[in-house]
């Protein structure tokens, strides 16, 4: 049963009493006896002796209030005799005072849930309270004064309400936006496998399933790899697919064998902060995992067919993080590192100086800290990085001349992006599976999809909406093994995978408890991926759900993170121009004349991102002998 409260409208009830209280009064003068009750009789009913006698005092002083109040109001004529009040009307009133009808109704139902009528007569409580908070208390308003009121708080009311409904169209129409219908399927379960069983297209089988819009969207939870003690920065499988590389900021790596859950190797890697990125150089037959952190060290470890980590050493060293690591899908020995001091080594492991600065990133004159970097795996000698400006640069490694456009190739950027105001970073890019396109995540943005054979500045050719690239230097990355997908993290804790072709979103999944999603991982032959990110464990996916994903709670999800993204803009806004107030107050107090040189001062450069730094740079130890755990 519901639970039902009532409560008396309180003007009312006093009204009624009132009159009532009069009408005993004037009983009482004549020397009749007092009516009490509704009924007419005059005998008391249960319980209300004890409320009787509780508001008897105050009842004596509105009955005396009363009956002097309605004097003057009944004179009936010269003589100012009281004109008796009709028996008809009293016996109305009197019924009307124990009607449900004039009460305020608040009534819970069994769920807790407030019905519609609680919901009414609650707001006029609340108007009335409002009414009574007034420094007159509301003694002189007028009746016309209460119904403006009540006509101005509908009409804010219903303002807000409109206002509400534009603010989601206008939701609407930005995630509808600059979308193309879904193609139908290019995969068909049962022509498939029965070809399959009759030895036609045998080879082909793994390679379409692994691009098929069914599978994606039946992509589940598989199960957890747990060994870190802090967030896991990077996830990297082995050529073949057998082995998983992690790295964390425990400063450990683990080698797991992912199909049954066990590491079968842990070693400390030899940085003095968070690692980065941990990763097999292919054609090594998993004997050498470069990797590089926060410290700005190039690190390579070479480990044993024993299940051994022979020792780690140091090749390169920036000045500033080094976040990423590019590498060259022929070649054993050789990859690039990019870092916050702007500079790109190429590193040659048979050689005795092993790193080698190839470029200086620069837009003008100032230097660009880079966070991505990237090999195209079609034409080797063509690299991409992306860092702390909207820009996409690719360089050439054979022919980079920083006199001539700072030695980049071509570079691309959002056309709305490309104003000097923008404040935003790429924070990953990648080449899809043939190097003809390119995919680059923005912070505070979206995710953008450029042909990387177009000519110098072109616009991008897809955005895919919805994630949130705020906390955390998100990763993206391509499904598939055409890169028929789209996949990226976002802050608010969910995976999404969207099809390339019509920037749709068709898999929607909930990846780390602690809130952010940067790694994302596709096994180079399954249909499957690991991911990871502030929680302390590394998650494995594949499809093996039943049915196909609904997106339940998807559109609330992408409202929040764009609402978010926005707010932040603005405030990033505002606290930009207040710092730049700041420093430039500082540097007018702060001016003086320079002062010339004198003989025997010696020249220094104090900026952290020198484009000097080699690896003889002072960083921590060059050779850490590892044993196996």
């Amino acid at each position: 049963m519901p639970l039902r409260t009532v409560v008396g409208r309180g003007p009312r009830r006093r009204r009624l009493r009132g009159r009532q209280d009069s009408e005993d009064v004037m009983a009482a003068a004549d020397g009749e006896p007092a009516v009490l009750n509704a009924g007419g009789s005059g005998e008391k009913e249960p319980g209300e002796e004890e409320k009787e006698e509780d508001a008897s005092g105050s009842r004596d002083v509105r009955a005396q209030c009363s009956a002097l109040d309605a004097a003057p109001a009944e004179a009936g004529g010269p003589s100012g005799d009281k004109a008796m009040p009709d028996v008809a009307a009293e016996k109305e009133e009197e019924e009307d005072t124990d009607s449900m009808d004039g009460s305020v109704l608040y009534s819970l139902t069994e769920d807790g849930r407030e019905s519609e009528g609680g919901r009414r007569e609650r707001d006029e409580d609340k108007r009335a309270a409002r009414k009574r908070n007034r420094p007159d208390g509301g003694a002189t308003r007028s009746s016309s004064s209460d119904e403006d009121d009540e006509d101005e708080e509908e009409e804010e009311e219903r303002q807000q309400q409109q206002q509400q409904e534009e603010d989601d169209e206008a939701m609407e129409a930005w995630l509808g936006a600059e979308l193309s219908d879904l193609r139908g399927p290019t995969w068909r379960a049962v022509p498939s496998l029965r070809s399959r069983e009759i030895g036609r297209d045998s080879r082909q089988f793994v390679r379409r399933v692994c691009g098929a819009r069914g599978l994606v969207q039946r992509l589940e939870l598989q199960g957890r790899l747990e060994r870190h003690t802090g967030c896991v920065n990077t996830v990297h499988f082995n050529p073949s697919g057998t082995r998983l590389a992690s790295g964390s900021d425990d400063l450990r790596v683990v080698i797991w064998d992912w199909a049954v859950r066990s590491a079968v190797l842990e070693f400390d890697s030899g940085h003095k902060s968070n690692v980065f990125q941990a990763k097999f150089l292919p054609h090594s037959g998993d004997s050498t995992l470069a990797m590089c952190a926060r410290d700005g060290q190039i690190r390579v470890a070479e480990l044993s067919a024993t299940q051994r980590c022979k020792n780690t050493k140091r090749v390169a060293q920036h000045k500033g993080a080094a976040h990423k690591l590019a590498l060259d899908p022929d070649s054993p020995c050789s990859f690039l590192s990019a870092g916050e001091d702007a500079v790109v080594f190429g590193i040659d492991l048979r050689l005795d100086r092993p790193a080698n600065k190839l470029a200086v990133v620069k837009e003008g004159d100032k230097k660009v800290g880079l966070y991505t970097i990237y090999v195209n795996p079609a034409r080797t000698h063509h690299f991409a990085v992306g860092g702390r400006d909207q820009y996409v640069r690719i360089y050439d490694q054979r022919k980079i001349n920083e006199s001539d456009n700072n030695g980049v190739l071509k570079k691309f950027c959002p056309s709305h992006l490309v104003s000097s105001e923008s404040k935003t970073n790429i924070t990953c890019l990648v080449y899809s599976h043939d190097g003809a396109e390119l995919l680059a995540s923005y912070n505070d943005e979206d995710i953008y999809l450029f042909d990387s054979n177009h000519s110098d500045g072109a616009d991008y050719r897809r955005r895919y909406k919805g994630h949130r690239n705020n906390a955390t230097v998100k990763g993206v990355n391509f499904y598939g093994p055409c890169s028929e997908f789209v996949v990226s993290g976002s802050d608010c804790g969910h995976i999404y995978l969207w099809d390339k072709y019509s920037a749709r979103v068709v898999q929607f999944m909930e990846g780390d408890r602690g809130g952010v999603v940067n790694c994302l991982e596709p096994h180079p032959h399954l249909p499957g991926m690991a991911t990871s990110g502030l929680d302390h464990d590394i998650k494995l996916w594949a499809p093996t759900a039943e049915s196909p994903t609904g997106l339940k709670g998807l559109k609330e999800v992408m409202k929040k993170n764009k609402r978010e993204r926005d707010e932040d803009s603005v405030r990033h806004e505002d606290q930009y121009d207040t710092q730049l107030l700041w420093f430039l107050m500082r540097h007018m107090r702060n001016r003086r004349p320079a002062r010339r040189p004198r003989e025997g001062d010696a020249e220094t450069d104090e900026s952290w991102s020198s484009p000097d730094s080699s690896d003889e740079e002072e960083g921590g130890p060059d050779h850490v002998q590892c044993m196996s755990s």
